[in-house]
């Protein structure tokens, strides 16, 4: 293949997912691609036509360096829909329109459930029009939630972050002589992945979180209200992880028994904030104990200076991978990993078919959920730990970490 690609990021962001640009961009250059295209907010922004060349803004193994470490999507994202393809013929049509002025010949979006869905829909579409281009999925997503992988790039320096804050608040809380209880709000819609991760802050320096509850499960408020009173008679400092999408038995999810803001994305997905602070508030008003709640929020996915470097090298191989597969003939495919060894830890990488993925969510197996559904097995932080290993230092520059920005607002 020595024509053009074009490449995309879109979903949420991830503090290595410009690594696994940087995988894509260098390794089709390696095998020859003419030009490496950047789509400026993801399919949403190339049906305006806005993408740009990116040897242009990425010259230099520097660049490629800094790029590797700067968090968030260099070519900005978005969250658009496609529609089902019976029902958007004329969106395809132009979409299909600009690959063919681009010259394109493999088309690559880094993303999660949504975006694998965009290549389902796009590699269906090209099969219909007898069109040559190769369509791949490059995985991403802090949650941990597409199917058929062993886990995703991004994930484990969410996780790596979570654990490493939660020993910090521990730390934190245990300076006072009377019980204190602070709610964590971890990320996760319906997968509790990264609210498991602070089970990993336990160790010989630390007594770890004394709860943790995911969204696997129903939530019980009475129970849980009976657990943190029974805690609070021993006196000290309790903390306990939450996820942001713990729903009651009824369906209704914790945060919506407060009053918020709805807001809804154009995937229907409802946006999750404040279940934390409604425990907290309930526990401080019943319970009469000193309660706060921390919501971790963006911090985890954009926390770049806490990489994992096992994270960071597996979220460059998977874009190299995805661009293998595309030039080796491969379409309508999704790069995953696949875990080989534990000790040591060894992971390859192999490609599934899209339909496998798309709008698929991997949760956390319910035998993994123990004590009554209030915390998570050894074998769950046993499965987590070897993605938080390693470190890849920040280039710093006057005391800061310096990024590779790309000035989305004039292109």
């Amino acid at each position: 293949m020595h024509g053009n690609v074009i490449v995309g990021q879109s979903g949420g962001p991830t503090s290595v997912i410009n690594s696994s640009l940087v995988g894509v961009f260098k390794t089709a250059k390696d095998r020859g691609a003419k030009k490496v295209y950047g789509m400026i907010h993801g399919i949403k922004g190339l049906l305006d036509r806005q993408y740009v060349d990116l040897s242009e803004h990425i010259k230099s193994d520097l660049d490629i360096d800094l790029l590797k470490r700067t968090p968030s999507s260099f070519l900005g994202s978005c969250r658009y829909k496609l529609p089902e393809i019976k029902d958007g013929k004329e969106v395809y049509d132009k979409i299909f329109e600009i690959l063919k002025e681009l010259e394109i010949e493999a088309f690559f979006y880094i993303g999660g459930n949504d975006s694998m869905d965009t290549i389902k829909k796009l590699s269906d579409y090209a099969i219909l029009i007898s069109s040559d281009i190769k369509f791949m999925g490059v995985p991403k997503t802090i949650d941990n939630d597409l199917a058929c992988t062993d886990h995703t790039p991004g994930y484990g320096s969410a996780a790596k972050y979570i654990a490493a804050a939660t020993k910090e608040i521990i730390r934190d809380g245990l300076v006072y002589d009377y019980p204190t209880i602070t709610i964590l709000e971890i990320m996760g819609r319906n997968a509790g992945w990264l609210t498991a991760a602070t089970a990993l802050s336990k160790g010989e320096d630390c007594e770890g979180v004394d709860l943790i509850y995911l969204p696997e499960v129903p939530f019980d408020i009475d129970k849980f209200m009976t657990k943190v009173k029974d805690l609070c008679k021993n006196g000290k400092s309790i903390v306990i992880a939450v996820s942001e999408g713990i729903k009651l038995a009824d369906g209704r999810y914790v945060f919506e028994l407060t009053e918020h803001v709805e807001f809804v994305d154009a995937f229907g997905h409802k946006q999750l904030q404040g279940s934390a602070k409604f425990l907290a508030d309930k526990i401080g008003n019943e319970l009469g104990v000193k309660s706060r709640a921390i919501e971790l929020s963006t911090l985890q996915r954009c926390a770049s200076h806490m990489t994992s470097r096992v994270d960071i090298t597996e979220a460059f191989q998977v874009g190299g991978a995805a661009v293998k597969a595309a030039f080796d003939g491969d379409t309508g495919k999704v790069v995953v990993l696949d875990r080989v060894s534990d000790d040591p830890y060894i992971c390859t990488t192999s490609t599934q078919d899209v339909h496998k993925i798309a709008n698929v969510e991997k949760k956390v197996p319910l035998e993994w959920i123990i004590n009554d559904n209030t915390f998570v097995s050894d074998e769950l932080i046993h499965y987590i730990r070897p993605l938080i290993q390693a470190e890849l230092s920040p280039v710093m520059v006057d005391g800061l970490p310096r990024h590779l920005r790309l000035d989305l607002d004039k292109k």
